[in-house]
Formats: structure tokens, C-alpha cells, sequence
């Protein structure tokens, strides 16, 4: 079995040598590198090819918002998990609305960051109550109805395990499609929906009753 391959991106030399000796302890996780800002860990994906980017916010250069946004728009496969001692909503948010799949505080314990890595990578979104409320309420800004049957059947298959928050490699095995294969199904479904990434397209059709 494979190891999930984390890059960690944090400004402070010593938070991210913290973390490799949390992360060192599991056989799962493989440490690619480390960057020191956002712009640094973009430029690093397509050399590495990260599993998952923990992230933290408040950086130099480009801050960790930004950072997974211009990833998440170029690399939608490869996992953002923030990482932040700080519970500001507003940053979190912001990082989530641009398809973070969830966020964590730095004082969590090895066992549960090793955990919450493997599950971000299995697709699951790491969401407490109070800030799921607040970004479904930022994501489901009115948009006009569409006709749910511009989407082909295999489409809609696609669409429900998106809402169950299976990663696009899932959602291959799942239905027997090559990753590329699905790949063009989201592309499409974004297009078809008006969505930009896998955060709005989850909330918009869990409000048509996927």
C-alpha cells in the first residue's frame, strides 16, 4: 500500500519540524517537503505531487487563503488541510470556500492529525457544526434553478458520490472509470452547475437534494 504524501507549509521553521516528528511516528504518511509560504508550496506541487497540503494561514508572500485557492484551481486532486493556532472564522472560511477540506488547530495530538490527514485524503471534510453553518451560508447565494436533466445519468452518479465527499480517485474505483475519465465528468458538472470547485458544487447540490 502506498504511503499518503504530505506537504507541510508553515513560515516558522520550528512548527514545521514540529509536525514531520508528529507525522514520523505513522506508516501511512510519507513527508515530501516543506515550504515556508504559499507561493513556495505551489511551485513545489507539480515536482513532489502531494497526497495532502497541510496549510497554514498567516504567511509572507502568499498567506494560506490564497494559496489554496490557486491550488485548488490547479491541482482540484491534491488535499488542502489548514492548519492554524488561530479559530478565526473568517480566514477558515475563506480557505474552506475555496475547496479546503477542513481545518485543525495546532495543538492537536499526533494521533488525531496523523488521523485527520487519512481521512481528508479518503475524501472526508473536517467541519465542527458552527463553521459548516457559516460557509453553507457564504456558498448558497441564490442562483438561477437549473434543469437537473442537462446532466447525464453517469453524471448524476458522479454528483452523489461528490456529496459524499469521495475524492476523484474514489469515485474511479467506485464506478470503474479511468481518473481522467472522471475528472472530465467534474469538470463538466462544474461547468453545467456554475461552480468553480468541489466546496460550492457539494453545497449547491446538497440544496437540490442530492
Amino acid at each position: 500500500m502506498s504511503k499518503i504524501k504530505v506537504l507541510i507549509v508553515d513560515d516558522q521553521p520550528i512548527v514545521r519540524e514540529g509536525i514531520k516528528g508528529l507525522l514520523s511516528i505513522s506508516n501511512e504518511i510519507e513527508i515530501v517537503n516543506d515550504a515556508n509560504n504559499g507561493q513556495q508550496a505551489f511551485d513545489m506541487i507539480l515536482k513532489e505531487k502531494p497526497d495532502v497540503v497541510l496549510m497554514d494561514i498567516r504567511m509572507p508572500i502568499m498567506d494560506g487563503v490564497q494559496a489554496t485557492k490557486k491550488i485548488k484551481e490547479t491541482f482540484d486532486d491534491v488535499v488542502v488541510i489548514i492548519l492554524t493556532t488561530f479559530e478565526d472564522d473568517e480566514y477558515i472560511i475563506d480557505a474552506l470556500s475555496y475547496g479546503a477540506s477542513g481545518y485543525l488547530l495546532k495543538d492537536i495530538s499526533a494521533e488525531h492529525l496523523i488521523q485527520a490527514i487519512i481521512d481528508g485524503y479518503h475524501g472526508n471534510i473536517m467541519l465542527p457544526t458552527r463553521v459548516a453553518q457559516k460557509l453553507t451560508s457564504r456558498l448558497s447565494k441564490p442562483k438561477p434553478e437549473i434543469d437537473l436533466e442537462m446532466f447525464t445519468n453517469k453524471e448524476k452518479e458522479v454528483i452523489k458520490l461528490l456529496v459524499k465527499g469521495y475524492s476523484n480517485q474514489d469515485i474511479a474505483g467506485e464506478l470503474y472509470l479511468s481518473l481522467g475519465t472522471v475528472k472530465n465528468y467534474v469538470s463538466q458538472i462544474y461547468a453545467k452547475a456554475e461552480v468553480s470547485d468541489r466546496s460550492h458544487a457539494i453545497v449547491y447540490f446538497k440544496n437540490l437534494g442530492y
